[in-house]
Formats: structure tokens, C-alpha cells, sequence
């Protein structure tokens, strides 16, 4: 390898290791301070998601994404009135409020489709209703476990199953990654890193359920807060996997090979948090329902 070339990977790793430092440092500040600060980083980062999904289909500056702007809007609105009032956002309060939001979306998206025609296309618009879902909402449920009880503690397992399991799946396949698990989607993956990934996302949640024992214990939540944490964070490397390829599906088939810019070595927004839009919902509800 010459000199050029290995400067150049050399220049590549010390770029991605900046720009990972500086996100993980910004999110564990205010995944510990949460509350209002949480809920306009996840707003921001919603919209600039939505922003580079919308531009995969060249519709991020026209009428039916300021649709799916505003939606995202009127979801965080909403869930910053839950916080106001107390309610903390619970499932059926929640629910009934997406309801009607996603009928009002819809009718009103339909309508910007039919009255500007042929100006929009049906894929256009179907990635505007979809990307409220798979970016706004699905990243919103950050902020809804930050306000469970105990949110402080439980708000990092959305995390250990996805960049947690990330890096040891990345450290295992790198070392003994043999057999290969979709190669025509991601030849990089392999059924070895996957495993990596689920068990060292298990012993990462094990680990940290152990040394948050007293704290987790106390808001009594959790019967068994080490076999709790270890289900939820297996469950959540498996997701994980499949939010990634998503993902990588999707830019495949717009053949775009990041979604943005703004993470230097990372791509975009899209790009790093992939498997956190997957995860962020499963760790909700597996909270909730009191695994």
C-alpha cells in the first residue's frame, strides 16, 4: 500500500473518530439534561432527516414536503403539549392524537398531489407520508422514554442495541467475518458480526444494568433490572440489523451513496441514525408493557 494511500485511510479514521466524539459527547449531554432541550435536538434532527429522505426523490424543496415539515411540526407540538400537561405522553393518549394528525396529513398531502398535477409523482408523495412515520415519529420516542420513570437510566438502552451492538458487530465481522448475510444489499455484513452484535449488546446491557443497579431498583420499575436490560437490549441489536439495511435498501435503490453532509465521515443524519429510528419505539413499548 503506498504512503498516499494509507495517508489518505489514516486521514479518513481521525475525520469519522472527530465527528463520532463530538456526537456521542452532544448526545450524552442532553440525553442527561432531557426535557426541553431533548425535545428541540429530536425536532431539529427530525426535520434535517426528513429533509435528506425527501431529497432522495427530489422533493425536498417542493409543496408536498412542506406537508411533511409541517406534520413533523404539529407531532413534536404535540408531544411538547403533553409535556406541559402533565400527561407524559402515554400510549392512548398518544395514539388517538396520531390518529387524527395522520388522517389530516393524508388528506391534506392527497390534496397537494391532486390539485398539482402532474407537477409530484405517486413515489414523491408516498415518501413524504412515509418519512413522517420512519423519521419524525419513530425518533420522537427518544423524548417518550427520556419521560418514562426512570427515563434517565432507561433512555441508553436505545442506544447500547444500536451503536453499542454497531461497534461490536463491526469489531467481530472485521476480525472472523466469514460467511456474508446479504451481499448484494451490504457485502461488509456478515452472520458472524451479527452475532457479535447481538451478544455484545446483551453483555453491554448487562453491564450497565449492574453498575445502575441501586438506581434502577429504586424506581420500581423492574423486578430483575439485569435479565430486563439484557432482553431489551437483544431484542433491540436484532432491529437494529434490520434498520440498518433499510437504510442501505433504500439508498441502493435511489442509488445515492449518503444521505447528507453534515456528519463529516459519518454522511447524514439518516446515515447515523438508522438503527435508532428502529430501535427508539421497541425499547418504548418493551418499557412500557413492563419487560
Amino acid at each position: 500500500m503506498s504512503e498516499k494511500k494509507q495517508s489518505g485511510k489514516d486521514r479518513t479514521f481521525w475525520i469519522r473518530f472527530r465527528t463520532g466524539a463530538i456526537l456521542t459527547v452532544i448526545t450524552v449531554a442532553v440525553m442527561i439534561y432531557g426535557g426541553y432541550a431533548l425535545w428541540g435536538i429530536l425536532m431539529a434532527v427530525s426535520l434535517i432527516g426528513l429533509m435528506e429522505l425527501y431529497r432522495s426523490v427530489d422533493v425536498h424543496k417542493k409543496l408536498p414536503a412542506a406537508v411533511g415539515y409541517l406534520a413533523a411540526c404539529g407531532w413534536y407540538g404535540l408531544l411538547l403539549y403533553g409535556k406541559l400537561t402533565g400527561e407524559a405522553f402515554p400510549i392512548r393518549y398518544g395514539s388517538e392524537h396520531l390518529a387524527v394528525m395522520t388522517a389530516a396529513f393524508l388528506i391534506l398531502l392527497l390534496a397537494v398531489y391532486v390539485f398539482g398535477f402532474p407537477r409530484f409523482n405517486s413515489e414523491q408523495v408516498t415518501m413524504v407520508f412515509f418519512g413522517f412515520f420512519y423519521v419524525a415519529v419513530s425518533l420522537s420516542y427518544i423524548f417518550l422514554v427520556r419521560e418514562l420513570k426512570g427515563g434517565q437510566y432507561t433512555v441508553w438502552l436505545i442506544f447500547i442495541g444500536s451503536w453499542g451492538a454497531d461497534t461490536m458487530a463491526y469489531l467481530v465481522g472485521r476480525k472472523i467475518g466469514t460467511h456474508k448475510i446479504v451481499p448484494v444489499l451490504s457485502p461488509k455484513k456478515s452472520l458472524e458480526g451479527f452475532i457479535g452484535g447481538f451478544v455484545g449488546a446483551i453483555l453491554l446491557g448487562v453491564i450497565y444494568a449492574c453498575i445502575f443497579l441501586k438506581q434502577l431498583q429504586a424506581t420500581g420499575e423492574f423486578s430483575n433490572p439485569v435479565l430486563s436490560f439484557a432482553i431489551i437490549a437483544g431484542v433491540s441489536s436484532l432491529v437494529s440489523m434490520i434498520g440498518d439495511l433499510a437504510a442501505s435498501a433504500i439508498k441502493r435503490d435511489r442509488q445515492i451513496k449518503d444521505y447528507g453532509r453534515l456528519l463529516p465521515g459519518h454522511g447524514g443524519i439518516l446515515d447515523r441514525f438508522d438503527s435508532v429510528i428502529f430501535i427508539a419505539p421497541i425499547v418504548y413499548y418493551l418499557l412500557y408493557y413492563g419487560i
